[in-house]
């Protein structure tokens, strides 16, 4: 019992401390436990040199180191370099009020700026007097209102109104310092000078100390200066005399040779050095944080250091840039050397802080007016894997592989040999016991009569392994089992046996038998799985999906592991991310878990482990040391933030080549592009540099109506667009909470050629051209009408005059017609009563010839044969005579214009008698006039049509009268 008062005291004591001792951290801005977090930025990220020599920070907040392969420049998201004429190394660099980024190089100082949308450098070596050689490194340039300040070690150059005056002094110059509105020198050999003026003026010094080597002056409290030198420690200089500054660095800053210093926060000092990184003191000259490669920098040696507004402080260093957040809410203690392996639990007990890994328990002084000097041992007889580590009622319990001890002072008792501590936990009914999950079952613990607890009974009846072990409002015992779901155990009323078990998989309605875990939350006991929470319902024996905790949670729905963090808060861990959900408003919890995003993948998965130091302050185990979370910081932070605008960082052609079109975004030259270049790219970034997830949102009016979604791209493509003016519209925010004011970037996509002004123009001179030619033409039209119109009139007169004429003509045609059908009627009478004369001749001829043959003689003889034959001879002549003939050709010809000349044209074989037979069969005449005429008989006729038909190549069904006639 006594030890139980004592430890219980000591246990408050301790508390108490420990709350005041973190009640005045979270007052501080720089934490002593462990190193603010450090972003690291290997030349591999920004692709330039090693060595940066110098940083500064514009206006709008961009930074810019001088690097050993020219200016470097970031902006939170793209890396840019700009290369020095010569490729010569950039020194010194310094950004004045309007937008100019001043750098010095060997024998050459000048300016970067935006020009024609470009950065181009412009020198200023040229303006240096002749007299004045510049032949040296320019290593310190500070930019003040109008004047710029470069400094060699040679000489002092001051720049301005476009001019340069060189201030030289009689011996060499170290390095220039600003203080306030103060500019200090080392001259070697001779003590601080300041520059007033155009001229050096030594320092006041009414005292014997005169420091050497000055790398760097800072201002003091009292209007005093701090001074750094390289191997000598710190001076303070009242204005009048120096004197040694003691401080717990001393020893540290005159091995590792102090390099460069800045005053931060404006109560602390923070000095680089060569061959050991930083340290940072306070005003008091006590150490308050000491960084160097072991805890997290890249490089030993510190070339370069700068504070910037929002406390973070930039080192350039020897190889690369480090990014140190001095009022990060986490602080990290990492083992690098591998001393103690990986951490499963860490817990602040007593006074010490212990680490619980797999290869033992560690220990070291808890001491956080300490800063970073731990000094870890192993506790005897703990080698081997450690799994949990937790305070109940003022005695610490280690779960070990080998059992279970109470750990005190660093001494290990061991008070359970049960194997493989994994969880241990109160009853809830029952808070005179603790229950443990082990690798065989469960064991009970309770308290002996002075208040120690004891090992009391291995309860019987289930051998399982238990991960984790929680008791319902029943009574009953769940226990997780890595790899076949849920048990639900009943005890006995004596607690030492299994009266009743259930087990619970995929049929009970969990999705699957793995990894399925129970975890109390809000008064309940809810189960965990990769598919989300599940609840168990008592009625239907069955798990049903957390719905509404499993839609608040989001991405932490499917969350492997959940630590109450107090007050209805609770760590979220899903494999490997971190987050702390606040349920204080019931349906309404908020989740914070970016600002937890360096902590992804540091824990040991299925083991995390965050313990609770005070109110707001935890120690989170990392898989190779551990982390302190102060949300006091995180306050603090929240009440200074105020987020810089979103910088247009680059308008890009993507048309058909990638081009840069500008190079900033608040250019005062107009941004404008051609109509055949309308496929473009705008990036853009947020000048902020904390540990934070930066989301963006854009609008690009004349192209959308609508904000885009949120999102943590920087760039966004815009193709085919039309022409005229744009305006691209973003903003950003800060882990979900703060938004920057809204950025405005203006270009315009010119028209096409048949849409400029000059093609209006020319369009204008065409519409008046037009208009003149189409007046012109309408005259011309008018005219021709008219003429037509004209021609109309005589044509329409003429083809009357015509019409008369041809229906006069067409009269006399027809008279004439008449006269000569009636004249050929005429002929034609007259043909055939020469036809018919003949007919009749013949006729009267033949009966003669028949006559003769009976005529007789005086003596009624019939004459002679001789005398017949005269006659029948006179007759036969007078029947065939050609005159005869010629004269029906004639005839036939006048009243049958050319018959015959046509006939023997068409068929020159027809012989005369075929031509008397066509004109006979022209005239229609009958086969028996035919027969008298031609002097033969009917069939003769017949033969001789028959013939004829032949010669003419008559067609069967056409009939040769018609034939002929038609000729």
């Amino acid at each position: 019992m006594l030890f139980q008062k004592n430890g219980f005291r000591r246990f408050l004591l301790f508390f108490v401390c420990c709350l005041s001792i973190f009640s005045n951290l979270a007052a501080e801005d720089i934490k002593r436990i462990g190193v603010p977090y450090i972003q690291n930025y290997s030349k591999d990220m920004y692709s330039s040199g090693n060595q940066n020599w110098s940083i500064t920070r514009d206006k709008q907040g961009v930074m810019y180191f001088g690097n050993g392969e020219g200016l470097l420049s970031y902006d939170g998201k793209y890396w840019k370099q700009y290369e020095m004429p010569g490729r010569q190394i950039v020194r010194s660099v310094a950004a004045n009020k309007n937008g100019r980024i001043y750098v010095g190089s060997y024998a050459e100082f000048g300016y970067w700026s935006i020009k024609n949308n470009r950065m181009q450098y412009t020198s200023l070596k040229g303006l240096v007097p002749n007299t004045h050689a510049l032949d040296s490194e320019v290593w310190k340039i500070y930019a003040e209102g109008t004047r710029t300040i470069f400094q060699s070690f040679s000489a002092i150059y001051i720049f301005q109104d476009n001019k340069v005056t060189v201030i030289e002094h009689r011996g060499s110059l170290l390095f220039l310092h600003q203080v306030g509105k103060r500019y200090i020198a080392e001259v070697l050999g001779q003590g601080l000078f300041e520059l007033q003026g155009n001229r050096l003026v030594a320092l006041k010094n009414e005292g014997l100390v005169n420091p050497s080597d000055v790398l760097s002056i800072l201002p003091f409290k009292d209007r005093q200066l701090l001074i750094g030198t390289r191997k000598n420690g710190l001076y303070l200089y009242d204005g009048r005399r120096y004197r040694q500054f003691k401080t717990q660095a001393d020893e540290f800053l005159q091995r590792y040779q102090l390099n460069n210093g800045t005053k931060i926060l404006n109560k602390y000092y923070a000095y680089g050095t060569i061959l050991n990184g930083l340290v940072i003191l306070d005003e008091s000259g006590a150490v308050i944080q000491r960084m160097n490669k072991s805890t997290g920098l890249q490089n030993n040696t510190v070339l370069s250091i700068l504070a910037d507004q929002e406390q973070n402080l930039w080192l350039g260093l020897d190889n690369g840039i480090d990014r140190i957040e001095l009022n990060s809410p986490l602080n990290f203690y990492f083992d690098k050397v591998g001393q103690f392996g990986t951490v499963y639990s860490s817990l602040i007990f007593e006074g010490n802080i212990y680490l619980g890994t797999n290869q033992g328990l560690f220990y070291s002084r808890w001491a956080p007016e300490g800063g970073n000097a731990f000094d870890f041992k192993l506790i005897p007889n703990s080698q081997g894997q450690v799994w949990e580590l937790k305070n109940i009622d003022g005695q610490l319990f280690c779960g070990h592989n080998d059992g279970t001890f109470r750990v005190s002072a660093g001494n290990l008792e061991r008070i359970s040999t049960a194997s493989g501590g994994w969880t241990i936990t109160r009853l809830q009914r029952d808070p005179e016991y603790l229950i443990q999950g082990t690798y065989n079952g469960l064991v009970l613990f309770k308290k002996d009569a002075s208040g120690i607890w004891r090992f009391h009974h291995k309860i019987e009846g289930f051998v399982e392994p238990s991960r984790y072990v929680e008791q319902d409002a029943k009574g009953d015992i769940w226990v997780s089992h890595p790899y076949k779901g849920l048990y639900r155990l009943t005890l006995s009323a004596d607690l030492k046996k299994v009266t009743a078990s259930t087990s619970y998989d995929e049929k009970n309605g969990l999705p699957n038998n793995i990894n399925i875990n129970v975890f109390p939350f809000e008064n309940k006991l809810i189960f965990s799985s990769d598919k989300g929470f599940y609840l168990y319902d008592e009625v239907s024996n069955k798990f049903n999906p957390y719905t509404a905790l499993n839609k608040e949670l989001g991405v932490f729905a499917g969350s492997n592991k959940i630590i109450p963090a107090g007050r209805h808060r609770y760590w979220f861990i899903n494999h490997g991310k971190t987050g702390l959900a606040d349920f204080s408003v019931p349906g309404k919890a908020k989740i914070e878990s970016e600002r937890f995003s360096v902590l992804d993948g540091r824990m040991v998965q299925y083991y995390e482990n965050i313990s609770k130091i005070s109110e707001g302050i935890y120690l989170i185990s990392a898989d190779d040391g551990f982390v302190v979370y102060n949300e006091a910081t995180l306050a603090a932070t929240k009440d200074v933030k105020q987020l810089p605008s979103v910088l247009i960082r680059g308008l890009y052609d993507l048309t058909d080549t990638y081009k840069v079109i500008s190079e900033h975004g608040s250019t005062r030259d107009p941004i404008e592009m051609a109509y055949s270049r309308n496929n473009i790219r705008i990036s853009y970034s947020l000048p902020y540099y904390r540990n934070a997830n930066v989301r963006y949102q854009y609008k690009l009016e004349g192209y959308s109506k609508d904000w885009s979604d949120w999102s943590t791209a920087s760039q966004k493509d815009f193709t085919n667009l039309s022409w005229g003016k744009y305006r691209f519209l973003v903003r950003a925010s800060i882990d979900r909470e703060t938004q920057s004011k809204v950025t405005v970037f203006e270009f315009e996509v010119l028209p096409p050629f048949y849409a400029t002004n000059f093609a209006y123009f020319i369009y204008l001179l065409l519409l008046v051209g037009l208009a003149y030619l189409s007046k012109r033409l309408y005259e011309h039209k008018l005219l021709q009408d008219k003429q037509r119109i004209t021609e109309k009139l005589q044509k329409e007169k003429d083809e009357f005059l015509k019409r008369e004429a041809e229906h006069t003509e067409k009269q006399i045609i027809k008279l004439e017609h008449e006269k000569l059908q009636a004249e050929l009627a005429s002929k034609n009478r007259e043909l055939a009563n020469s036809a018919m004369s003949l007919v009749y001749k013949n006729e009267l001829l033949q009966k003669l010839s028949q006559e003769v043959a009976k005529l007789k003689d005086g003596t009624g003889k019939l004459i002679s044969e001789d005398q017949q034959r005269k006659i029948q001879q006179i007759i036969t002549e007078g029947m065939n005579d050609e005159r005869d003939w010629v004269l029906f050709e004639n005839s036939f010809n006048d009243a049958h214009d050319s018959f015959f000349k046509k006939l023997k044209t068409k068929h020159p074989e027809l012989v005369p008698n075929d031509l008397k037979l066509c004109a006979f069969l022209h005239m229609n005449m009958s086969s028996k006039e035919m027969a008298s005429l031609l002097n033969i008989s009917l069939r003769g006729v017949e033969i001789r049509r028959y013939r004829l038909r032949k010669k003419l190549n008559i067609p069967h069904d056409m009939n040769l009268t018609e034939f002929l006639m038609s000729i």
